[in-house]
């Protein structure tokens, strides 16, 4: 599930988590808002941000087991 946290100190700074969005796609997510907050100050990634969708294939392969007979 994606998720956006917002944390807003009582000087103005905000701070803001993504969570559930993997790879760098979460700076599409965020830019438009981080437009409208102003100035960003520091970006900290995530283990997320570093992270790569894996895809599988439908395919499975025809392996064929041989046992011995003693």
């Amino acid at each position: 599930m994606e998720t956006l946290e917002f944390i807003i100190y009582p000087d103005g700074r905000v701070q803001e988590k993504v969570t559930g969005i993997i790879g760098a796609s979460c700076a599409e997510v965020t830019a438009a808002i981080e437009e409208q907050l102003g100035v960003v100050v520091t970006h900290q990634p995530t283990s997320e941000f570093f992270a790569s969708k894996v895809e599988q294939s439908g395919e499975v392969a025809n392996t064929q087991s041989t046992f011995s007979d003693w």
